[in-house]
Order: C-alpha cells, then structure tokens, then sequence
C-alpha cells in the first residue's frame, strides 16, 4: 500500500469567522458557554459545585486488596503480600477506583485482586472467613474482565440472594486462566452456597 502526500491545510486569522447569532462575548467569563438557541449564557459546575454533587451511598462499605505477585516470595506465608488499596462506600467511589486499576487481563501472572466487605481480610485465618466457603467460576485468559465487573456490581450492590453471607470476591490471575471466587462466611449454610 502506497502512502501519498497531501497537503495539510492551515488556517489563518484572518481566515476564521465568528458566529453572526453568538452575543457580544465580552461579558462572559471564563468557563461560561453560550448555547446556540439564543438562551442565556450558562456557567460551567464549578470544582466546588462537582464536590457537593450527591453520593450513593452502598449498603456496606468494601476494600480493595492487592497481593501482588513481584513482592511473594516462596518461603514467605500466604498472604503476607496482600495489602489494602482503598476502602469505598458510594457508588461514585466504586467507579472513580474501578476506571483507575487495571482490570484482570492487564494484571501480571500470580496477580490476585480481591474486593472484600470492610474489616474482613481476603484470608480464611480471618474470623469471618474461617468457616466460610466459596463459588469459582474459571475463564480463559484474558476473558473474564466483564465477569469480574458484573460480579462486583452485583455484590456491592447487594444483588446475590443472602448476600449478608458474602465476604468479598477476588480474581485470581495465573498462566493459563483467570478465577473469579466468591467468598461465603458459613460453608454449612446451603442456601447461601
């Protein structure tokens, strides 16, 4: 395939008009936008005005843990490397945290990224968890980002049926596939397993 040379075009300042139906925009300020409707000029939110925006608040409040696999070492104890990124409780929260960390086909292999109910560590030696079961769901690499979504959304959002029963989930990233687990408190609880 031949690549051919265009021209770029350039505009000078002479060249640009203005809108003949745009106002006298001298008494504008900074940030202020002027619809095309012949309306009033309206202001754009102010930093102030986004920060009072309301929260959605979530029926409990979660944590994100990292256990990241650059810091295991083989003679280390399991889950000496998990450590606790950030603890939300609105819905706005979830997303600004979920749209800044890498989703599970983008962590490194060994990498586990849990989400967990606040004040329960992503351990079974934590009281909560001791007794507890769980539900895994298996994918091949690099598939199972969407699920990964689907499944913090409906357990932050208290979808799953006994979910005063789940603790967290947490996906797991390895050589050949990714798992999604669901942590219960009580393994003996048949109904929430």
């Amino acid at each position: 395939m031949a690549v051919e040379d265009t021209p770029k075009s350039t505009i000078t300042d002479d060249q640009i008009t203005t809108n003949p139906k745009a106002p006298d925009n001298a008494d504008l300020e900074e940030g202020e936008i002027i619809d095309d409707d012949d309306s009033s000029a309206t202001s754009k939110p102010s930093s102030a005005a986004l920060v009072n925006q309301p929260h959605h608040p979530l029926e409990n409040s979660w944590t994100f843990w990292f256990d990241n696999p650059s810091n295991k070492s083989k003679q280390a104890a399991w889950g000496s490397a998990i450590r606790p990124i950030y603890t939300f409780s609105t819905v706005e929260e979830f997303w600004s945290l979920y749209n800044n960390v890498h989703h599970p086909s983008k962590l490194a292999i060994g990498a586990d990224f849990h989400c967990f109910k606040q004040k329960i560590e992503p351990k079974w030696e934590d009281p909560i968890c001791a007794n507890g079961g769980k539900w895994t769901m298996a994918f091949p690499k690099g598939k199972s980002d969407t699920s990964w979504l689907y499944t913090l959304l409906a357990m932050i959002g208290e979808q799953f049926d006994h979910g005063d029963e789940i603790c967290g989930a947490v996906v797991n990233v390895r050589r050949a596939q990714e798992k999604i687990s669901i942590w219960t408190k009580n393994a003996a609880n048949e109904a929430a397993q």
